[in-house]
């Protein structure tokens, strides 16, 4: 008779094949030397001297090409399976088993476009049982505001996602408007494909990226100097340069000097999507949650009702979506529909020198031009998933 197994310990039997197919591979990897010589040792029996001599020769001549630190080794698969920064001076003894993460695949249909109507609005049900768990707690259960996932605080301790102040954070702002994304939903990185994820791995070795670390402006700069020169082989122009500066502006909110780094990784993760994907393969990674916001918001901004906005309409939109994590605003919805121009202590506006008034002839050109419920989907996909993290960082900032 066969066994039943849980969610839970279906995840963790895959994650432990996971695991030991990883360290098969890395142990292949890692002792060519070891093979050679263990055949070499069945023709000749060595002996104690010889053994001895082999090693010294080996340490005298060195590795054939650097090895990385066992840390930094350990921050690049951490990186490869979407795991994020690991938490220092964790209880690992009474922790729960982490998550195999598996990313996911391009499907052949994926570039069609998807039919996501205005009129018809969408049921939103969250799961009933916790993620990790699978116990119903009702009320004491956080609901993520991205998907359909449900968690308690205690299991999220135990997995090590929740740490020290954010469990006030979350505790706050989950059963709101604004809501808590769960850690599936918080890293944006998750959402590139292997072949994607290794493309960008490629890119940070070239550029001498090291994982986990933080990036000055002047590292970041650098970075999108040597990404841009080898991309196009030409030095990236002053303006780029200009926007450049100001993305590092929103991805440090709190003007600390540097940018985290998974912000940095949740930046570059959805500045490859971008380039990568078409805008109809990016609809089909919203969810439910996400569209409905977006019908909230357009319906919001469509006054006389008759299917469209207005570029600036859009265009403010596209800037109100980040204010989440602003305290004075209960919901990014009621926030949409209230728009003002943008304030000149924003990112947009704060390392540019422009003024807001060179902003405005470009916009009132553009609200000549009017957007219908498709083309304002396609044009602010990417900045809705740019918004999903919990953190206050504005992972894409939008153009003025």
């Amino acid at each position: 008779m066969g066994v039943l197994m849980s969610r839970r310990q279906t995840v963790e039997r895959v994650q432990k094949v996971s695991l030991a197919v990883s360290a098969f591979k890395d142990g292949l990897r890692e002792q060519p030397s070891t093979r050679r010589r263990a055949e070499a040792g069945t023709a000749r029996q060595g002996t104690l001297e010889q053994e001895v001599q082999e090693g010294e020769e080996e340490a005298l001549a060195g590795p054939s090409q650097p090895e990385e630190s066992s840390a930094s080794k350990a921050a690049w698969e951490r990186l490869r399976d979407g795991r994020g920064v690991e938490p220092e001076e964790f209880d690992r003894a009474n922790r729960f088993t982490p998550p195999a993460f598996i990313r996911p695949k391009r499907e052949l249909h994926d570039d069609e476009p998807p039919d996501i109507s205005l009129e018809q609005r969408e049921q939103i049900l969250n799961d009933e049982m916790c993620e990790i768990c699978e116990v119903w707690t009702a009320e004491s259960l956080f609901p993520c505001r991205i998907c359909h996932r449900v968690y308690h605080d205690g299991c999220l301790r135990r997995m090590g996602y929740l740490q020290k102040d954010s469990a006030v954070e979350v505790t706050e702002t989950a059963h709101t408007e604004t809501g808590w994304s769960c850690y599936y939903c918080d890293n944006l990185n998750l959402l590139l494909t292997e072949e994607e994820m290794y493309s960008l791995m490629e890119t940070l070795r070239n550029c001498k990226i090291i994982p986990e670390s933080c990036l000055t402006l002047d590292d970041f700069l650098h970075y999108k100097h040597q990404v841009h020169k080898q991309q196009f082989e030409r030095t990236m122009p002053e303006a780029q340069e200009e926007q450049a500066a100001l993305q590092f502006n929103a991805l440090d909110p709190d003007k600390k000097g540097h940018i985290e780094w998974q912000d940095f990784l949740s930046h570059e993760s959805i500045q490859l999507l971008q380039k990568i994907r078409p805008q109809n393969a990016l609809l089909r990674l919203l969810t439910p949650k996400e569209r409905e916001r977006a019908r909230t918001a357009f319906l919001a901004l469509d006054q006389d009702n008759d299917g469209f906005i207005g570029e600036a309409e859009c265009r403010q939109a596209r800037h109100t979506w980040f204010r989440k994590h602003q305290k004075e605003m209960l919901s990014c919805n009621v926030s949409i529909s209230h728009v003002g121009p943008i304030s000149e202590g924003s990112p947009a506006s704060s390392r540019n020198g422009k003024s807001p008034e060179k902003i405005l002839p470009a916009a009132k050109q553009e609200e000549t031009r009017s957007i219908d419920w498709p083309g304002f989907l396609r044009e602010n996909v990417a900045y809705i998933l740019a918004a999903r993290p919990n953190s206050a960082a504005l992972h894409l900032q939008p153009l003025a």
